[in-house]
């Protein structure tokens, strides 16, 4: 298990997580092997299936202090927090922007944008920065694709075509990911996307990267008062983040692909730290994971100067801003929702 945001613990699965007073308590086969004051987190994750104590989670949701439950492998499985705070006229425009097929475009179509034009700029960082050493002359017709996608989605009107685009651009940017990878490469090869379950030590890590934004998203849109679960381009389902996805998609390449990506090249990441379960899934190993997070919490602390309000912000706080963003939107107070653009 290991809570984020100040304090690690080990990722055993035989940890359990309890509440002695202010304190989170970890307990392994019914010792006491660490603990924490609840006042310093922000957050919780558990890996695994041991889970923590209902006083614990009860103490959480007094204190705004969320706690998402993962599987071994990565997988958001729950996410328990306090009362639905926010205002209750937000919420209202809210849904029913998302049931105006027309309003619900207009902020599903600026997401996806947000994702293209960011994946192109990975891409074309990866050639300006080592263009010795990948195939530029590839990645540029990949990012020249990805331009006339944009140009094509900035005109769409109907959700079924925007999927299809959003779909097409995906794949003609993971087409030439591997390119990127620049370290450890006969370890850590990219052949495609794979997700449920991933099946190799790059989409382990991927997938590890986009639970924890979604985790990110879903906090921030609840801070503002939106509702995480009613989103514009990704369809409603039961239990699913919805809009917090629909902000991820902007934000996947920047925060979670790159961050990846250092994780290889610098070597932070060995291929020795990945495990292979029966049915070809990979796995994190437990210190794998506490050093993948403790860079994760490292990486959200670095200043960059936000592209629409021209200030400067940490990266953590950019799910945080583009909630506040959507929210001013719609209220109103802005023409239109603005992506993040990443360059």
């Amino acid at each position: 298990m290991i809570s984020y945001n100040y304090q690690e613990f080990n990722t055993s699965p035989n940890r359990y997580l309890g509440l002695d007073g202010e304190n989170v308590v970890v307990y392994e086969e019914q010792a006491e092997i660490g603990r924490v004051p609840l006042h310093n987190l922000q957050g919780i994750v558990t890996f695994g299936y041991t889970g923590a104590s209902p006083a614990l989670m009860g103490a959480c949701a007094k204190r705004d202090v969320a706690i998402s439950f993962l599987s071994g492998s990565g997988r958001f499985l729950a996410r328990v927090s306090g009362e639905v705070r926010g205002n209750i006229t937000l919420r209202k425009e809210q849904y029913c922007q998302t049931m105006d097929s027309e309003k619900s475009m207009q902020i599903a179509r600026n997401c996806i944008l947000g994702k293209v034009y960011n994946a192109k700029w990975v891409l074309e960082r990866a050639c300006r920065d080592n263009g010795m050493r990948i195939d530029v002359e590839r990645i540029k017709r990949k990012s020249a694709f990805l331009s006339e996608s944009m140009k094509r989605i900035r005109v769409c009107e109907q959700a079924a075509e925007l999927r299809g685009l959003e779909g097409e651009a995906a794949s003609v940017y993971f087409s030439v990911f591997n390119e990127l990878i620049l370290q450890q490469k006969t370890e850590f090869i990219f052949n495609k996307r794979t997700k449920r379950p991933p099946l190799d030590p790059v989409n382990a890590m991927l997938s590890f990267s986009y639970t924890l934004l979604t985790g990110m998203c879903a906090s921030a849109l609840e801070t503002v008062g939106l509702d995480p679960y009613a989103g514009f381009f990704h369809t409603d389902r039961p239990g699913r983040l919805s809009l917090a996805l629909d902000i991820v998609e902007e934000l996947r390449s920047i925060m979670g692909d790159r961050f990846v990506l250092t994780m290889i090249n610098k070597k932070i990441i060995k291929p020795e730290d990945f495990l292979q379960k029966e049915n070809g899934a990979v796995i994190m190993e437990d210190n794998a994971r506490k050093l993948f997070l403790s860079h994760w919490q490292t990486k959200k602390q670095e200043v960059i100067k936000h592209p629409y309000l021209e200030e400067k912000v940490e990266w953590g706080m950019i799910p945080h801003v583009q909630a506040m963003l959507l929210a001013r939107y719609i209220r109103g107070d802005l023409e239109e929702y603005p992506p993040f653009f990443w360059k």
